[in-house]
C-alpha cells in the first residue's frame, strides 16, 4: 500500500479530514525541536513524498513548496532549547506537536502521528511506527518540519558562525563536537544533552 492509499483507507473508515504530524530535531545537540501538522486534500498526489531524512535537500525543498501551496491546512510548533532543557526532549516534542495541531485552521477528524500520541488534544489519534514511510500526511509533516527547522539553523549560523550550524543543523557530527570542544557550548546548545554537558565550559 503506498502512502496515499494508506491515508485514503483511513478516510474510507469515516474520517474525512486526516492530519499527519511529525517532528524534526529530537536528536540534535542544539536548536529547537519543530513539529508540523498537515492536512492534505484528498486528491493530492505528488511523487516523492516520503520520510524527509531520505530526501535530498533540493528535492525536499521542492516538495515543501508543493505541500505548502496545496495543503488544506498546515500548523507549526517550535520549542526552543531552553524549554527542551526544562521539560526533557520527549515532553518538548509532544508540546511542539500539540502546538502544531492547535495552529491548524481546519480541525481534523483523525490525527496520524509518527509513533506518539498527544493526550492534550481531544481528537481521535493513531500512533504509527515509522509513520513517515506509511502515511502521506505524516511524510508531508516530516518534510515541512525538516525544512522549517533547517531554515532556523541556517539563521543561527549567521549569529554563531564558529559552529557551522548551516552544515550539520546541530546534529552530533564529529565536526560539531570538535567545535563545541574548541569554543564551548553557545546559547542555543541543549545543556542537558550529555554530549554537551560533558564538554560544558563557561561562556
Amino acid at each position: 500500500m503506498n502512502p496515499y492509499e494508506y491515508d485514503e483507507s483511513i478516510r474510507k473508515n469515516g474520517f474525512g479530514s486526516v492530519a499527519g504530524v511529525d517532528e524534526a530535531g529530537r536528536g540534535p545537540l542544539a536548536g529547537p525541536v519543530v513539529a508540523a501538522a498537515v492536512i492534505l486534500p484528498e486528491d493530492f498526489r505528488v511523487e516523492g513524498v516520503r520520510d524527509s531524512k531520505k530526501i535530498p535537500r533540493k528535492e525536499r525543498e521542492e516538495l515543501f513548496w508543493a505541500i505548502v501551496l496545496n495543503a488544506r491546512s498546515i500548523g507549526i510548533g517550535i520549542i526552543d532549547q531552553v524549554e527542551i532543557d526544562r521539560l526533557n526532549i520527549l515532553r518538548a516534542t509532544k508540546l511542539a506537536m500539540h502546538n502544531a495541531l492547535t495552529d491548524l485552521t481546519t480541525k481534523p477528524d483523525m490525527i496520524l502521528i509518527d509513533a506518539l500520541t498527544i493526550p492534550s488534544i481531544p481528537i481521535k489519534q493513531m500512533p504509527i511506527i515509522k509513520g513517515d514511510a506509511k502515511s502521506a500526511s505524516i511524510a508531508a509533516a516530516s518534510i515541512i518540519a525538516k525544512v522549517v527547522r533547517d531554515g532556523i539553523m541556517i539563521e543561527y549560523h549567521s549569529i554563531y558562525p564558529s559552529y557551522e550550524f548551516d552544515k550539520h543543523k546541530g546534529y552530533a557530527t564529529k565536526a560539531h563536537l570538535d567545535k563545541i570542544e574548541k569554543h564551548g557550548p553557545c546559547p542555543i546548545h541543549r545543556k542537558t544533552f550529555h554530549k554537551v554537558k560533558d564538554l560544558l565550559l563557561p561562556f
